[in-house]
């Protein structure tokens, strides 16, 4: 979950320090309830920028900042977001752990090498062969690959400390593992 605030300001130095202000009250409340691999808070994008006039002068300058909450306990992230009042929901996306697209992968190659097997002893067979060596094969899959399941962008809106958490549900992954080869009928 991305929390983003924006400000504005004729100086520099000013929207710098206002960011820093939010970016400090939420990594605070954020911290408290933090918890390796259930709820990792970290900072996000950081960017200030003049605003110009019509004649092209600078006329003020307007930053944005992030906070991320990210970890498989959603109760808890959510529950954090919604009380940090100084940043609101940006964005909310839901991809697998490394851990679970590891191990979701490791069954996706067994299951297509198995299925790979039973196709090349099923042409063997089909075309009157008593079976098949291994030419050539590769095997690929998901290689730093993160799937997006369910991306949802939420309406920016303030939470106050009381706030209801923010409703958030997981969809499914799609984690794909192609095994092709070569074989050599005998």
């Amino acid at each position: 979950m991305t929390l983003s605030t924006t400000r504005d300001g004729a100086s520099a130095a000013a929207v710098q320090s206002q960011l820093k202000a939010a970016v400090d009250a939420a990594l605070a409340a954020a911290r408290t309830q933090a918890q390796a691999g259930e709820l990792d808070v970290r900072t996000g994008n950081f960017s200030l920028s003049p605003r110009y006039s019509r004649e092209g002068k600078i006329n003020g300058w307007q930053g944005s900042a992030e906070v991320v909450l990210e970890g498989r306990d959603f109760a808890r992230i959510t529950q954090v977001a919604g009380r940090i009042d100084s940043l609101s929901v940006a964005n909310v996306g839901f991809s697998l752990s490394r851990e679970q697209t590891r191990k979701v992968e490791a069954e996706a190659q067994a299951h297509a090498i198995e299925n790979f097997r039973q196709r090349a002893a099923s042409l063997a067979q089909n075309f009157g062969f008593g079976g098949y060596s291994l030419r050539q094969v590769s095997v690929n899959g998901p290689q730093d690959f993160v799937p997006r399941p369910r991306m949802m962008a939420a309406e920016a809106m303030a939470f106050k400390a009381d706030a209801a958490p923010v409703p958030v549900e997981a969809g499914k992954a799609t984690v794909t593992v192609t095994v092709s080869g070569s074989v050599q009928l005998k």
